[in-house]
Parts: structure tokens; C-alpha cells; sequence
């Protein structure tokens, strides 16, 4: 497989510093090398300029620093667009997971696409109903054409209509929600697998679940993974850690079992804070994951 690697040291959409070092802090990890291993052809693309936050204004408080941002998830959209429209993985590195807007956006441009959504939270807030105003919490209602005209359509940028249909999307590992979040997922549709049916059915059956929901009239799927879907004992290094998240080998059979469908097309992995981390544990855990999503196996039983 030929891999692109590209960093968004992107950090606006959060309410905490040094996100914007989870590109670095992954890379160090070893990701370049730990991928050739496995046999695939890897092209690290670098990492978007983004401005520094101290230098730009915050704008509209319901939605922080979208001008900043618009400029950067519009370059990742065209990046990622390219690499997928030439027959290669695009694994893009946050940063924040605001830029899921970007990547999911590219990836989608030429094709229906299904997407799982490994997190915590459901990121189904606009600009109406966020407590916060961070636009992390915002990129999968934005996906789906729901929130702010000119977050949806990164400033005209994309088609105001919605980039995914609700019904080819599946959040899994949730756990913390906001009640008015709570209640556009429902309406819009979307699938969500929350930790207590992981607890209650397992992982493997919840995937199965999810997987047939975003292959259902799809021309191949989207990983967005962020850390903090694992318990932050095991993934202390992400800016909203919640407890009772995904144990190690239950994020690993889910990303594994994405692998052998083999639909998979693109993968985010974000929300790395190195300031936040316990020497690069975190980091270190998103390489493994990315590896399992690229084809690695403990044993291979053909």
C-alpha cells in the first residue's frame, strides 16, 4: 500500500495548548519506519502551516478561531482529495480534531463514503448548542451539513449539502455527551455505540454492527480515531480524557477488524497531547493503532 503521512499541528479547535505537537510527538514515535516494516511505501508529506493561536484573533465565541482554521482544513481537504483520487492511504496526524472536516471532506469528494468515528465524545455540536464554543466538538454535525454556513461549507469552499449521510455514520466508544448534542444525533440519524453496548455485547459484535451501517450503499470507509476513545490509563496524553474509555486490545481488534474489511481508505488519528502525555505513551499507542489499521497481525491465520 503507498501511504501519505501529513501533519495539521492544528490546536485552535481545542480549550488547551500543545495538540499542535501531536504530528511531531507521533513521528517521533516511529511511524515512518514502523510502516515500511510492514511492507508499504510511505511519502511523509510534512506538516500544513497553521498560524500560531497567539497571533490571531478568536472571532465569533460560538465558533473560536474559525478564520484561523477555515484556510488550514481547506489545503488538508484538497491534500487529502489528491492522495485518495491516486490510489494512495491518506494518514493524517492532529492535531485537533477539527480538522476531520478537512480529511473526511477530500476523502469524500468523488465518492459516497461511510465513516466510523472512534471517540469519546460525539463532536455533534454546532454553533448553537456548543457550551464551549470549540470547534473540536463540532466536525461531525458540520460532515453530516448540520451547524454555521460557513464552518459546514469551510467558507464556501465545499458544497453547503452535507458531505456524509448520517445513516453511513457510526460513533463508537462514546461516552460524554452534551443533552442538546445528545439530540441532534438522534434526529440526524447517526449510529452510535456508546461504551455500555461495547460492555454489554463486546467489541467485536459493535463493530460488526458498525460496519455493516457504513457499508451499506458506500464506496469504501473513513477512520477517524481519537485517542480519547481509549481509558485515559492507557492514553493519558489527549485534552478530554474521559474514564471507562476502550481497553488496549478492544481499540486494536476494532481498527484490525476496519482493516479486513478491506474498505478502508483514509485514517485521522488526533488529539495527541505530548504536554499532557507520560513519556510519549500516547504517541506511541497511535502508531500501533495505525499499524493495525494498515494490515499488521500478531498471527495471520492464512
Amino acid at each position: 500500500m503507498d501511504i501519505d503521512i501529513i501533519g495539521v499541528p492544528l490546536d485552535f479547535g481545542s480549550g488547551r495548548r500543545g495538540v499542535d505537537m501531536g504530528p511531531s510527538a507521533i513521528r517521533y514515535a516511529g511511524l515512518h519506519s514502523a510502516l515500511e516494516a510492514l511492507g508499504h511505501t510511505v511519502t511523509d508529506q510534512g506538516s500544513l502551516a497553521v498560524p500560531l493561536s497567539e497571533t490571531c484573533l478568536e472571532g465569533n465565541p460560538q465558533l473560536k478561531y474559525l478564520e484561523p482554521i477555515t484556510p488550514v482544513l481547506q489545503e488538508l481537504m484538497g491534500r487529502v482529495a489528491r492522495s485518495v483520487d491516486e490510489g494512495r492511504f491518506p494518514l493524517i496526524l492532529g492535531g485537533d480534531h477539527s480538522l476531520a472536516l478537512g480529511s473526511v471532506a477530500g476523502a469524500a469528494r468523488r465518492r459516497r463514503l461511510g465513516v466510523i468515528w472512534l471517540d469519546a465524545h460525539g463532536d455533534f455540536n454546532t454553533d448553537e448548542t456548543t457550551p464551549s464554543g470549540n470547534i473540536h466538538g463540532m466536525p461531525l454535525a458540520a460532515l453530516c451539513g448540520i451547524g454555521a454556513r460557513e464552518f459546514v461549507t469551510l467558507g464556501g469552499s465545499k458544497p453547503a449539502g452535507p458531505t456524509l449521510s448520517p445513516h453511513q455514520v457510526a460513533v463508537v466508544g462514546l461516552r460524554s455527551m452534551d443533552e442538546q448534542e445528545k439530540r441532534l444525533l438522534r434526529e440526524a440519524g447517526v449510529a452510535v455505540f456508546s461504551m455500555d453496548m461495547i460492555d454489554r455485547f463486546g467489541i467485536a459484535e459493535v463493530m460488526s454492527r458498525a460496519i455493516s451501517v457504513v457499508t451499506r450503499g458506500t464506496d469504501g470507509i473513513y477512520l477517524s480515531l481519537d485517542l480519547d476513545v481509549l481509558d485515559p490509563m492507557l492514553a493519558p496524553g489527549v485534552g478530554t480524557p474521559v474514564r471507562g474509555g476502550l481497553t488496549y486490545r478492544e481499540a486494536h481488534l476494532a481498527v484490525e477488524l476496519l482493516a479486513e474489511t478491506n474498505l478502508l481508505i483514509g485514517m485521522d488519528a488526533v488529539e495527541v497531547n505530548p504536554i499532557l502525555d507520560t513519556v510519549n505513551i500516547t504517541a506511541a499507542l497511535a502508531v500501533e493503532l495505525a499499524l493495525s489499521a494498515c494490515g499488521k497481525r500478531i498471527w495471520d491465520p492464512h
